[in-house]
């Protein structure tokens, strides 16, 4: 009687977990090859892809669920490469150190998350913040908050003054010295301890500023801040913990130092020379261009009070200046990985990049590549993100139009689905 029990029970077991969802695609974006494809079936089952199919398949079993996008263009969740989850810009985001407690941050990034997550961006890199998100990174994962997937940097690595040193700006009284715990390196042995530091914090990968920044209470938005010592002996030690290093850099000379340095990613590279980008093709170096940034922090320097006085001349000269460097580099071969930067932009205009990389000559098809199999590349991936194929995650994402065609279609995203579960669907 016992064995007959057991096969009751596994039986219904099979019963509970046999559901599957069918996706009716009118269009459906191969990444891997770069093609669109018409009239395909996406099987999917427990979170995970189990086939692509020609035709509009139908349901095997009743309790089977029918998404229906034969209108829409269907395609790999997006990547985003550089954003800042837990933060918004502001012309009051300079006192909220000072006037916001952790918790209020907290509860504010769980909005932010979200929208993300609707504008069809399925996986982010956080590239810095106070630490929160980190544990919004856990809080996505074990599905208490609707989100993205984050990989994060957690607190992005300066020197004594750099950008990124989080004491910018403050009164002297408040300023102290800051050191590799809060991310402020200066020299060697310090660099060591601050990935350390941030691999025991929760960070999945780190971020250094090689350069000045525009938004930092800081005079200088473009000088060398890292000694290539320093950055080598921070990509050597994240390589032993498993982490690739992105690099803020704005100036030439810093670009440099962070690419011989052993860096993954340049982030933003604004003033990047013809013999910078051959050095980034030699080493098989990533430019994540953040062109969105750009356009808005040059915008916003033109209305009085928005940023603090010191910011606005280098929001006036970098920002205008990224779009062009990112059609140069493309047209040279540098390697593209897609990233935004939002937060210094709302969140949720991330797929307005799009359309400036296409202004700048990347062709359609390549700007979605850049935000599905490059970037899925660079988190070693490749064979779980970043493709509609047979055992990938079940990240999905529609658009009304053919952004092949119309690529400010990917402004608007219609239907959303994370590890098999739908989000979104207008």
């Amino acid at each position: 009687m016992k064995y007959y029990v057991t096969f009751f029970i596994c039986l219904l077991a099979l019963s509970i977990t046999a559901q599957s969802t069918f996706i009716h695609c009118g269009k459906l974006i191969d990444t891997k090859s770069g093609k669109v494809l018409t009239e395909k079936t996406i099987i999917v089952k427990d979170g995970k892809i189990e086939s692509v199919r020609d035709g509009y398949m139908i349901t095997r079993r009743a309790d089977d669920v029918i998404i229906d996008l034969k209108s829409k263009t269907v395609m790999p969740g997006l990547i985003d490469m550089h954003v800042h989850i837990e933060s918004e810009t502001s012309p009051g985001r300079y006192l909220e150190g000072y006037t916001l407690n952790e918790a209020d941050m907290a509860f504010r990034s769980v909005k932010y998350a979200e929208i993300t997550l609707m504008s069809g961006f399925t996986t982010v890199r956080d590239l810095g913040g106070s630490g929160i998100n980190v544990a919004l990174k856990k809080a996505t994962a074990r599905g208490d908050v609707v989100g993205p997937r984050i990989f994060t940097a957690e607190k992005a690595l300066a020197t004594t003054g750099g950008h990124a040193d989080p004491t910018n700006g403050s009164k002297a009284t408040l300023m102290g010295d800051p050191g590799p715990k809060e991310g402020v390196v200066n020299g060697v042995e310090d660099a060591k301890k601050a990935v350390r530091q941030r691999y025991k914090n929760g960070a999945d990968c780190i971020k250094i500023t090689a350069t000045g920044g525009v938004l930092s209470v800081a005079k200088n938005g473009q000088n060398p801040q890292f000694t290539i010592e320093e950055i080598k002996a921070i990509t050597e030690t994240a390589k032993d913990y498993g982490f690739h290093v992105a690099a803020h850099a704005h100036g030439d000379e810093g670009i440099q130092r962070a690419i011989l340095g052993g860096v993954k990613t340049i982030e933003h590279g604004t003033l990047m020379s013809a013999e910078t980008m051959e050095l980034m093709k030699k080493y098989d170096v990533y430019l994540v261009p953040t062109i969105s940034a750009g356009k808005f922090v040059s915008d916003k320097a033109k209305i009085d009070g928005y940023y603090p006085e010191v910011i606005v001349p280098k929001a006036l000269n970098i920002g205008p200046k990224i779009q062009d460097m990112f059609g140069r580099a493309y047209k040279a071969g540098v390697g593209i990985a897609f990233g935004t930067d939002a937060a210094v932009f709302y969140h949720g205009d991330n797929g307005k990049e799009f359309g400036y990389m296409v202004e700048a000559g990347m062709p359609a098809m390549e700007a979605i590549q850049s935000a599905t199999v490059t970037n899925a590349m660079i988190f070693n991936m490749e064979d779980q993100l970043g493709q509609i194929a047979e055992g990938f995650i079940a990240d999905i994402i529609a658009v009304d139009d053919d952004p092949t065609k119309t690529i400010n279609t990917m402004e608007n995203v219609t239907f959303v689905m994370k590890e098999g579960k739908v989000y979104k669907n207008d």
